[in-house]
């Protein structure tokens, strides 16, 4: 089979590594690809967004099986084109990945389906989203309605900064378009857990849950990033949560999406909130997540590429995914200034000398890299990926940082407690 994987990030590069070890592939290509899944694919310069270009080649190159990563083409309908095309593709259809594309979509969907979540309201208006924050009850989370590459969340403490962020997203349109429209919910309490699913639209296949760390800084504190970090299995959900993840939120979402005349084939990704009361849904991807795929398909047992072709063909076999009893550890290595302004084509020294300690158990993932020769340079806001997989979760994260520690590029900044926190005396893991 020859595969194109369409994407540039972490997510990308592992699920390309991935696909790498499965016999039925033997020509992998990734559109745009970044330095480090050049080793493994032939990298194609076509942007994400481009879906003409990336159609067209497709069927020049007789591409078998298209997996897309990020978020913005499968909201854009690279799969209806494909599909029109007669080409294999994985990922929802335009009108399913509305449950990501759309915030206000989706929380409507959940009011409507009786799926778990925060109270919400939604405006088009500045004058009526500030006149409700007036008297709201804080704090509040106050989100742009369409994609935001993972940054259209504000959470305001008090009045003065909900005012704020309203003049910010709907009038300095700093998330551009995405801001026309605002979701403004209440603030939920818990622990943050990521449920990723396999579905074919029916059948439906939690993998393992994960946690990822948000925030740029120690402690859980500073903006949100894309994701600074991530752990898999996370012990904050235990199995009886985990049925009731399925009967209350992944199912009813499965089968409301196939009332609504968009059945979802693809990866259901719920970010949820686990509450005094239950687990509640913070939001929906429609895709693969990332960081948490650099923690969850290093666990995987079976062949990815069979797993997908199976729910493109509407058969995924509920009983035969299996997952390896350990833990996986993944810290992303990010450019000085992140999730603001920073600089780009900074070169990264040490991956020659880290590649010598790799193994089926650590694993760089690249992010925003570019290759020149056997020489790494900087193109993105989070450069690196190092996953770690051992038989505890302390044991992967002591790996992980040791591992970190010959990696060197100028700026380059980390989280130190990716996997833990310090409660009092006591260092609790995720």
């Amino acid at each position: 089979m020859r595969v194109l994987v369409v994407g540039s990030g972490g997510r990308e590069h592992a699920l390309a590594w991935k696909l790498s070890q499965s016999p039925l592939i033997n020509k992998i290509y990734a559109a745009p690809g970044n330095g480090g899944l050049s080793i493994l694919a032939e990298c194609v310069d076509i942007a994400v967004d481009d879906l003409e270009k990336l159609v067209d080649f497709a069927h020049k190159n007789n591409i078998d099986l298209t997996v897309v990563g990020p978020e913005l083409p499968l909201v854009l309908g690279i799969v209806d084109l494909f599909q029109q095309k007669g080409l294999k593709i994985f990922g929802p259809t335009k009108k399913a990945a509305q449950i990501e594309g759309s915030k206000s979509f989706a929380k409507e969907f959940m009011r409507k389906y009786h799926i778990p979540t925060g109270s919400f309201r939604i405006f088009t208006n500045k004058e009526e989203a500030s006149d409700f924050v007036n008297s709201a009850t804080y704090p509040l989370v106050i989100k742009a309605d369409g994609l935001a590459a993972g940054k259209g969340v504000i959470v305001a403490e008090e009045k003065n900064s909900a005012r704020d962020a309203i003049e910010k997203i709907m009038v300095d349109k700093i998330f551009a378009e995405a801001g026309a429209k605002l979701v403004i919910e209440e603030f939920l309490v818990g622990e943050e857990v990521t449920v990723l699913a396999f579905t074919d639209g029916k059948n439906i296949v939690p993998m393992v849950p994960s946690r990822d760390h948000k925030r740029v800084y120690d402690g859980d504190i500073g903006p949100n990033t894309g994701g600074m970090g991530a752990v898999a299995p996370t012990t904050i959900v235990s199995e009886r949560k985990t049925q009731e993840i399925y009967d209350e939120i992944l199912e009813p979402t499965i089968s409301g999406l196939e009332r609504e005349g968009c059945s979802f084939k693809g990866i259901l990704y719920a970010g949820l909130m686990m509450t005094e009361v239950g687990p509640k849904v913070l939001e929906y991807n429609c895709r693969f997540g990332d960081p948490e795929t650099q923690v969850v398909l290093p666990l995987l047992k079976n062949d990815l590429a069979e797993i997908l072709l199976s729910i493109i063909d509407g058969d995924l076999d509920l009983e035969k995914i299996e997952w390896e009893q350990k833990f996986a550890v993944c810290v992303a290595l990010a450019s000085g200034g992140y999730p603001d302004k920073y600089e780009k084509n900074i070169e990264i020294f040490g991956l020659n000398k880290l590649d010598k300690e790799k193994s089926r158990d650590l694993q760089i993932f690249h992010a925003g890299t570019r290759r020149s020769v056997d020489r790494f340079f900087t193109t993105g806001g989070r450069v690196l990926g190092i996953t770690c997989v051992d038989e505890s979760m302390e044991k992967a994260i002591k790996r992980c940082y040791a591992a970190i520690e010959y990696i060197k590029f100028n700026g380059m900044h980390f989280r130190k407690d990716i996997g833990y926190k310090v409660s009092g005396l006591r260092k609790e893991y995720y």
